[in-house]
């Protein structure tokens, strides 16, 4: 049985998770708390790296404090903080991955860097019974980036193509917000 804690600061959500993983392999989500910058980017027409930077620090202890406390979990039992390393706001990243490094050698835990856009494809799995079929050919259409990977396993995963300039997901999440 390991316990997870989970940090995501890719871009203007700062996002922690309390994951659990059972003798089974069934992954238990325990708590999953989410900052939202919204209201702070929204005078702006987007995400302004500068201020969501600062938000994260502001908001990271916080949101780690309230996402242990609705699992009802101590620091010291957590066995592996995941964190996102990229890609994503490097000022942003930073945020998180300093707050995971400094937990995980406090607490004596291992940490482990997740690849922010492959944990979307990983995301499809979380859902209980869902099937797992590969290999097959995802697209991904998340903020600022389009991406076409072939997926041969968990983990195994190959970047087919990707845009370099305008990207379909800022596009969708612009028209989401209208």
């Amino acid at each position: 049985m390991t316990w997870i804690l989970g940090i995501e600061s890719s871009c203007d959500d700062t996002g922690i998770a309390v994951l659990h993983v059972t003798e089974e392999g069934r992954v238990e989500v325990h708590a999953n708390v989410v900052s939202s910058q919204f209201e702070l980017h929204e005078r702006y027409g987007g995400v302004v790296p500068e201020l969501a930077t600062r938000a994260h620090l502001q908001n990271m202890i916080p949101v780690v404090e309230e996402a242990l406390h609705r699992a009802g979990k101590r620091g010291t039992e957590i066995d592996v903080i995941a964190v996102t390393k990229g890609p994503g706001l490097i000022g942003a990243l930073l945020i998180g991955v300093q707050l995971a490094k400094s937990l995980a050698y406090v607490w004596g835990c291992d940490l482990v860097g997740v690849n922010h856009l492959e944990g979307h494809i990983e995301s499809i799995f979380l859902e209980e019974g869902a099937p797992e079929r590969f290999p097959f050919i995802g697209l991904l259409v998340s903020g600022g980036h389009t991406c076409l990977y072939r997926i041969d396993d968990h983990c195994d995963v190959q970047l087919l193509g990707a845009t370099h300039d305008d990207a379909a997901g800022e596009a969708f999440e612009k028209a989401a917000k209208m």
